[in-house]
């Protein structure tokens, strides 16, 4: 049946009249462009990655009209059986390049590797032994073939009829190597989305996994390597042009040479660009879910891709977003996993959106390429995500749990959107998530523990990075810091009776109090009657001038609070008070001197009252740390 309808349908188009198929294309490449508004979106944004410089207007020109040359390709091909010679010969000629290849093999045959290109009209290229001025050795062509035999049957046998054989993927590597020892010719498609059987190497300056096969085949059998392909000069109008490519002998060498005489042929010619298949996911090997975190194929050519393109490292062009969490300590605490993905994923161009109070940190700490402001809660708020459709993100990765943030993913038109999903919870508006085990205990395991399981499913290659921001120790004689609030939970606050028991029990040392402005009243009661020795901070610091002088402390007495966090990372020496909250759960997280007290007899996932500790065992344990200072 589907060889009779190929037929019936081939044979209407090759004796429809010229004007009318032209039409035909025409209208139906625009309905593919506007009717699939997916297909569209992925040709919009290849362009815009592809050549971020060029206009807006410029890409969706380049767009629609490679999806008229689609729909031209696909009639061709269908009428291709049942074009006469005399007609083929009207549509088709050679280029100078090809011509003059044509008499050079005949005279001197030796083996070559075409490398045939995903261009509109490229089944047109079976036509060359027809339209060759001389006789050409044997040419085969390594084709996937159809997965129905009597279709496959009849496409081969119309394929083949001016002369060209055609090699199965999977039983014709054999053919192509007796073909290439008798200095004959074999085509392959070259392809930059061959999964994991391809090599890792850049186009376009995003990686992706490219044919090897030309360059195995090349090197193999000392063949030489050409670009062979249709320049379209019409509707159903072609000019065959051949390329010499230089290379160095390798399978890399050959891989990434071909990549770079595409990459450039399709930058200096608007109409070649045009009639290359823009809506087809060139770079969709490394958006696989299992694997989106980290880079990964057969083989790994990006050392000698970085080598001959003359860079230290690999252009960040893979657009993730990472939607922070809204708490000060969340945000710190996901620092060692950013550190991971950056390290997994070399080429990604990290965007960090987050609060506007976190942006001087967030920059502070140079793991992100972009910052990314919240906008103010309002009419317009989600609007503002929908804009965000023009930057065209690859990948929104949430470290938040909530709708709001779900629906700023899915109107930003990302096509991939990863979240954590607990036990009886759904998010639909993601499209992978990790569903956290019904065994995993969240009370006995740190929250980056889970965060970096959700990213290791994702396939996250490196271990979180724990590393303080700074080693440096403060100078001998530094105040102790004290963080006597907590923005969230009064319960989390240790009694201002024992933070003044503490500054008396040390009566030479100097202390800093921190906080924010809710806090201040707090601070003011604790440092009340101890005049120059306590400096009350609360409020009175940018969120920069707090990390400065967090720095500055000898050792921080903190609650469970952003700012413990916050000094962690910056390598202060921390003495940690929890009673209600768990430390195993939402620690510390750096390298470095942390001491955790806890009320007595309180389980280490917590649940005790902040005021059963005193002051003199808080006193008692800081007191080694104080005479060492």
């Amino acid at each position: 049946m589907l060889k009779l309808l190929l037929q019936t349908l081939g044979w209407t188009l090759a004796h429809l009249p010229e004007w009318l198929l032209q039409g035909l294309s025409a209208a139906l490449g625009e309905a593919l462009y506007w009717i699939f508004p997916r297909r569209r979106r992925l040709a919009l944004s290849n362009l815009d990655h592809a050549f971020p410089e060029r206009s807006r207007r410029w890409q969706r020109t380049i767009a629609r009209t490679s999806s008229r040359r689609l729909v031209e390709t696909t009639l061709l091909s269908l009428a291709m059986p049942f074009l006469s010679e005399r007609r083929i010969r009207c549509m088709a000629r050679l280029g100078s390049s090809a011509e003059a290849f044509a008499r050079a093999v005949q005279a001197q045959p030796r083996p070559v590797v075409f490398a045939t290109l995903h261009l509109a009209l490229w089944e047109t290229q079976i036509w060359y032994k027809l339209l060759s001025p001389v006789p050409l050795p044997e040419i085969g062509v390594i084709f996937r073939p159809l997965e129905n035999a009597t279709a496959n049957e009849f496409v081969q046998r119309s394929r083949e009829r001016f002369g060209m054989r055609l090699l199965s993927r999977k039983q014709g590597f054999a053919d192509a190597l007796r073909i290439l020892r008798e200095r004959g010719c074999v085509a392959i498609l070259f392809d930059q989305n061959a999964g994991m059987q391809g090599g890792l190497t850049t186009f376009f300056g995003r990686v992706c996994s490219s044919t090897e096969l030309p360059g195995v085949l090349a090197t193999k059998l000392g063949a030489e390597v050409h670009t062979f392909y249709p320049r379209r000069t019409g509707f159903w109008r072609v000019e065959f042009e051949n390329q010499l490519i230089a290379h160095d002998k390798t399978v890399p060498g050959v891989t990434i040479a071909l990549n770079r005489w595409l990459e450039g042929a399709l930058a200096r010619d608007e109409a070649m660009c045009a009639a290359w298949l823009w809506a087809h996911d060139r770079w969709r090997h490394q958006d696989v879910p299992a694997r989106r975190f980290r880079l990964e194929a057969k083989r790994d050519f990006l050392a000698a891709d970085l080598a001959a393109r003359e860079l230290a490292a690999l252009p960040r062009r893979t657009r993730i977003f990472v939607r922070m969490p809204n708490w000060l300590g969340d945000v710190v605490m996901a620092l060692p996993l950013l550190r991971a993905l950056r390290a997994s994923r070399p080429d990604a161009e990290l965007t960090l959106v987050a609060k506007p109070q976190f942006l001087p940190l967030l920059e502070s700490w140079d793991v992100a390429d972009r910052l990314h402001v919240l906008p103010p809660r309002g009419v317009g708020y989600f609007l503002h995500f929908w804009k965000l459709r023009s930057a065209y993100p690859d990948t929104w990765l949430l470290l938040t749990n909530s709708v709001r943030g779900d629906l700023e993913a899915w109107l930003s038109g990302c096509r991939q959107r990863f979240g954590l999903v607990r036990p009886g919870k759904r998010r639909p508006l993601l499209t992978h998530t990790y569903a956290v085990p019904g065994n995993f205990d969240e009370r006995t395991h740190h929250q980056l523990e889970l965060w970096e399981n959700f990213l290791r499913h994702f396939g996250l290659a490196v271990a979180p990075d724990r590393t303080p921001l700074s080693t440096s120790p403060a100078l001998p004689g530094a105040p102790i810091g004290l963080i006597c609030g907590s923005e969230n939970n009064p319960a989390k606050r240790w009694p201002v009776s024992h933070w003044r028991a503490l500054i008396e029990r040390l009566p030479a040392e100097r202390f800093v109090l921190f906080g924010t402005a809710n806090d201040a009243p707090l601070t003011s009661a604790v440092a009340a009657g101890f005049g120059d020795r306590v400096e009350n901070l609360a409020g009175r610091t940018t969120l920069p001038q707090y990390c400065s002088r967090l720095q500055s402390c000898r050792l921080l007495v903190t609650n469970d609070t952003g700012g413990m966090h916050l000094a962690n990372a910056l390598g202060v020496p921390l003495f940690a008070l929890f009673g209600p909250t768990n430390p195993v759960r939402t620690g510390p997280v750096f390298a470095g001197a942390v001491t955790i007290l806890q009320p007595p007899d309180c389980p280490p996932t917590g649940g005790g009252s902040l005021a059963e500790i005193s002051p003199e065992v808080v006193a008692c344990r800081i007191t080694p740390a104080v005479t060492a200072g």
